[in-house]
């Protein structure tokens, strides 16, 4: 009976366990069919979309980027294709071994290191970082042969800028290089982050810059098959990418070039716009550089040659180098005596030669005098003493209030980025810049030089030309304006940029006219006659020359015992024809002396461009560069049978990709 009852117990137990065993293996069935269910059903479509991404990549297609092109049609700045030799650095091991080996199958020069050296400094990327650009075909088939031997070494073909012309116009177009760690950021927050997958390039300054969304374009995508590998198989499909816009700018290139190439090895700026429209004819800043350097990402050795030259050749001058105006400055101080009314046309001032305030002794041509001066006289014939005493009589601020709606010491809002303010004084100015309560005190002597364009004042080129262009244009004032146009790539539609509303700064005409009858009698019988004398137009300007340093009241200036950088600045503004003007100058030749020896033969050359057709001789170029000209030397030559580019043996037809938003001035 025992052993019965242990049987009876131990199947007892057997079964127990038997149902546990079951429901067990139940349940879990029960889990697998859920799991089932859950990953068929519930995340289908999820797992499905991942199977997909494993089996597909998206592939960024960057655009093509706009072209830049002057007012006639020329191309500044262009595509090209091209293979590159490019380094992943976390795909390899020991880098410099791996360039030296490279070297032995391609040409791989100390440039390219140095250039590839500072991309790894400055670029905190993962990918790929170009080491030679430009392979030959020989040599991508040189490499393809050996590519085994280098893994995380790759040729890729990629599009790359060009700026056909080098260095003329460098600061107007700008350049473009590799996107930085703080643009990176920058375009990460902002809504262009995904329109920039895949491109490693950005407009870094000039209308590159400033017409970066335009010029970009719109990135397209590619789905493609992929290998276990992560090798692209084939193409799934695709969104083509939209090139970016082709922008025209209003400066004629031609006319840029000869202005470049008439300031020699000299430091300056031009600007020259149209009064009627505020379109810029001609921005030049010398020296230039080349943008092409900038491209594939510079090398070390070429940025300290062009940041640390003392002549400072990556410096914008005509957008934001500041200089005193000098003399420039005294048609604009008798435009505020007439308006004002502190000072009439007739009223005559006796310029003994200086002028004394305060115990100082202000100088004026020297040790002699002009004698008797009204404004007519105190314009054609520069009288420092004229405009002294009309600075005191007028004061410090009334002379701010009114340069400043001429755009002195003000923001233009030109369409290119980087523009400075310059410096237009007033006690408000002086009071809010200084810390010391002795420096915020504005003292009456400082007044005075005020009035000839020294002291505190300080402006740009373009500040300057943009007043001479209102005065011209009877006060009536427009924005400058680089670009005119944009052209749609696919579509081919030219859509012209609207400029902004004129602003009519509100002179009495007969006060305009005084100072402008003035302006021309400088170039009849004051200190721009031999430089204009022959001209085939009329036309108004003054002359100028700035300090660079100030000197002693006690002193006398002899360039011969200054240092080169030390010496007056020549300066000259000018409008022309006289009776109705198309174009309006600022110039400056630093360092160069007076401003009818140096600065009004430029701008000579300029309106005989813009207005006859000519282009100035071989013989008077080479005077102009350094210096030593006046009226033009020779026979001048035609405009229109100036070969281009430059260099060529004949006309080369004026490319077509896009006609100019407005026509140029027909008065050339």
């Amino acid at each position: 009976m025992t052993e019965i009852r242990d049987i009876e117990a131990d199947l007892s137990r057997f079964r127990v366990r038997a149902l546990v065993a079951g429901v067990v293996v139940v349940l879990c069935f029960l889990l697998v069919a859920s799991r089932l269910v859950y990953l068929q059903v519930v995340r289908h479509e999820d797992l499905r979309e991942q199977a997909e991404s494993n089996r597909t990549a998206i592939i960024p297609v960057v655009p093509n980027r706009g072209l830049i092109l002057d007012r006639n049609g020329i191309v500044l700045a262009t595509n090209y294709s091209a293979y590159t030799l490019e380094i992943t650095r976390s795909k390899v091991p020991n880098l410099e071994q791996t360039i030296d080996e490279l070297s032995k199958v391609l040409d791989i020069t100390a440039r390219d290191r140095r250039r590839f050296k500072k991309l790894q400094e400055e670029s905190r990327s993962f990918g790929s970082l170009p080491l030679r650009t430009r392979l030959t075909d020989e040599e991508v088939a040189r490499f393809a042969a050996q590519r085994y031997r280098f893994p995380g070494v790759d040729i890729k073909a990629r599009l790359f800028r060009n700026y056909p012309h080098g260095e003329l116009a460098s600061h107007v177009i700008g350049y473009i290089g590799r996107i930085n760690q703080a643009e990176k950021e920058r375009l990460d927050d902002s809504e262009d982050q995904a329109n920039y997958r895949g491109t490693e390039h950005i407009g870094k300054l000039g209308v590159e810059q400033s017409f970066e969304t335009r010029l970009h374009g719109i990135t397209g995508v590619d789905s493609v098959e992929t290998s276990a590998g992560g090798r692209a198989t084939r193409k799934l499909a695709s969104k083509p990418s939209t090139p970016g816009d082709t922008v025209t700018l209003s400066i004629d290139i031609k006319l840029q070039h000869m202005v470049e190439e008439l300031f020699g090895q000299r430091r300056g700026a031009l600007v020259a716009l149209d009064p009627k429209t505020g379109e810029v004819l001609a921005f030049v800043s010398k020296p230039t550089f080349d943008p092409n350097l900038f491209v594939d990402g510079i090398d070390t050795e070429s940025w300290k040659g062009l940041n640390e030259s003392l002549d400072k050749p990556l410096l914008n001058r005509a957008l934001r180098g500041t200089y005193p105006p000098g003399s420039t400055y005294k048609p604009f101080m008798a435009l505020a005596a007439l308006q004002t009314g502190k000072r009439s046309a007739s009223t005559v001032i006796n310029d003994a030669g200086s002028w004394m305030f305060g115990g100082h002794q202000f100088r004026s041509h020297g040790d002699h005098g002009l004698g008797a001066v009204d404004m007519y006289i105190s314009i054609v014939k520069s009288s420092n003493v004229y405009y002294y005493s009309l600075a005191n009589d007028l004061g410090v601020d009334a002379m701010h209030d009114f340069m400043k709606p001429l755009g002195f010491g003000q923001i233009t809002g030109i369409d290119i980025q980087g523009e400075v303010r310059g410096l237009l004084p007033s006690t408000t100015w002086k009071r809010d810049f200084y810390k010391k309560p002795e420096q915020k005190r504005w003292y009456a002597g400082e007044t005075i030089s005020l009035g000839i364009g020294q002291g505190y004042n300080n402006f740009t080129m373009l500040q300057l030309a943009q007043a001479t262009a209102i005065l011209a244009n009877n006060g009536i004032k427009h924005k400058p304006q680089m670009v005119i146009a944009t052209q749609d790539a696919t579509t081919r539609l030219t859509t012209p940029l609207a400029a902004d509303p004129p602003q009519d700064l509100g002179y009495k005409p007969e006060h305009v006219a005084i100072v402008r009858k003035a302006m021309v009698g400088v170039t009849q019988e004051g200190t721009g006659t031999r430089v204009f004398a022959g001209a085939g137009y009329l036309s108004g300007g003054k002359t100028g020359t700035a300090q660079a340093v100030s000197i002693g009241q006690k002193d006398k200036y002899n360039a011969s015992k200054m240092e080169e950088h030390q010496r007056d600045h020549a300066l000259y503004i000018a409008f022309a024809p006289a009776e109705d003007p198309k174009i309006a100058i600022a110039v400056i030749v630093e360092n160069a002396g007076f401003g009818a020896a140096h600065a009004a033969p430029i701008a000579r050359r300029v309106f005989d461009y813009w207005l006859m057709g000519q282009y100035p001789s071989e013989q008077d170029m080479a005077a102009v560069k350094i210096g030593q000209a006046s009226a033009p030397q020779g026979t001048p030559r035609k405009v229109s049978d100036m070969p281009w580019p430059p260099g060529a043996t004949a006309p080369a037809t004026t490319p077509q990709a896009a006609k100019p938003a407005r026509p140029a001035s027909t008065a050339r």
